[in-house]
């Protein structure tokens, strides 16, 4: 690991020029040495800087040239927020995870900084003990490293590293195909910004039935992609169905989620209560930490919350809302899946599909990650694979009633 300004190009040498490049800025040396050997244990990873503010990092951040900064909130001399604009000012498009303890204050700066252009965030355990022994924290840091980190180089039209994996690439797993009884008539579109196999996606019908509820799923680049689309959605159509989201989040911000999306669309956002009786007019979002299920009790649309195990290594997961919400409303579905790491939603997009409703997805050129639209749009059982620009009046015209 390179710690300071020295012998960064000796360490991306050891793993090869095409090596995502990483630096790490933390004020625990803990910390920053914890993360630095996860991520050199990594083929395809080489850390080139590490340093202990934001200043020390603006400073070098044109000497290391990373493709992906792991960037901490709180540190003496220069904090992580004023940094932020600066490494970005400095190294064009560069991804950069902010990193924070799980707290309001830091849930909410962690959600301002998507604004300003960070990519992801991941929360920190509370403690150096519990950073140190939390698989799951080693877990999503790497895959967020991975994923942005070559998602930066594809669009820089830069060589991609080699991760050792024979799978497909980071962000864009492909999605098993949809048994044939699923399918309905289907035609070949082209993606804007493909090539190849993947260009030609087959998509289906919309429901001739007009929604009676609008269901999304997003992680990675959803919160303010969430707020892209409901602030393009009059406030008129938005209150006539009832809107329910799976966004890829901790608790504490799913909650301040809500408050962001209810100042951007004035209409109600909040996380989802067990036993509450689901109504127009208002936006539910799963909470974090449970899945969020739309079952039908006495004939009346509830959500009901579950503990239960993560599903697609997530919790909240997609898939379960959405599965949830074919038995209650059948062909009266639209479903979104926005930008997000991972397939989860790729199974549910089958259930509505099957029961009769319509999806649409984001296309890849407008996906921070296009995992979960792209697994979602492989089905072959989507209505449409739209820019981020043009999601909202099709939403609008489907909840219309109309077809685009």
């Amino acid at each position: 690991m390179v710690t300071g300004t020295s012998g960064a190009t000796a360490a991306a040498t050891a793993q090869g020029t095409d090596s995502l490049r990483v630096m790490v800025v933390d004020d625990s040396v803990v910390i920053r040495g914890l993360i630095g050997r996860w991520l050199e244990e990594e083929q395809g990873i080489s850390v080139v800087g590490s340093h202990r503010n934001g200043k020390l990092a603006v400073d070098d951040v044109d000497r290391c040239e990373p493709d992906v900064i792991v960037l901490d909130i709180d540190m003496p001399e220069m904090d992580g927020m004023t940094a932020l604009p600066l490494l970005i000012q400095k190294r064009r498009n560069v991804a950069i995870i902010m990193s924070s303890t799980l707290t309001q204050r830091n849930a909410e700066i962690s959600l301002r900084a998507l604004s300003l252009g960070a990519s992801d965030y991941i929360p920190k355990p509370e403690s150096n003990s519990e950073i140190s022994t939390s698989a799951s924290f080693r877990r999503d840091l790497t895959a967020k490293v991975k994923t942005l980190g070559a998602r930066r180089r594809q669009r820089l039209g830069l060589a991609q590293p080699d991760f050792g994996s024979t799978n497909a690439a980071p962000g864009r797993p492909a999605a098993p195909a949809a048994p044939a009884s699923a399918r309905a008539p289907a035609a070949a579109a082209t993606l804007p910004g493909q090539s190849g196999a993947s260009a030609a996606i087959s998509l289906r019908p919309y429901s001739s039935v007009r929604p009676r509820v609008l269901a999304i799923g997003s992680s990675t680049g959803g919160p303010q992609a969430l707020q892209t689309v409901l602030k393009g959605i009059s406030a008129t159509v938005l209150r006539s169905v009832p809107i329910v989201i799976t966004q890829h989040m901790p608790p504490t911000f799913t909650r301040i989620l809500g408050e962001h999306i209810t100042k951007a669309t004035g209409v109600e956002a909040r996380e989802g209560e067990h036993g509450e009786q689901v109504q127009a007019g208002r936006i539910y979002i799963a909470p974090g930490g449970q899945h969020m299920l739309i079952k039908s009790i006495g004939g009346t649309p509830t959500i009901e919350l579950n503990d239960g195990p993560p599903v697609n290594f997530c919790k909240p997961a997609v898939d379960p809302m959405f599965e949830s919400i074919t038995a209650t409303y059948g062909s009266a579905i639209l479903g979104l899946i926005l930008t997000g790491m991972g397939h989860d939603g790729a199974q549910g997009v089958k259930m509505i599909a099957g029961a009769g409703g319509s999806v649409v997805t984001q296309d890849e050129e407008t996906s921070v990650v296009w995992g979960m639209p792209g697994a979602a749009a492989q089905t072959g059982m989507c209505s449409a694979v739209l820019p981020l620009d043009k999601i909202a009046t099709t939403i609008e015209t489907v909840l219309k009633g109309g077809r685009p």
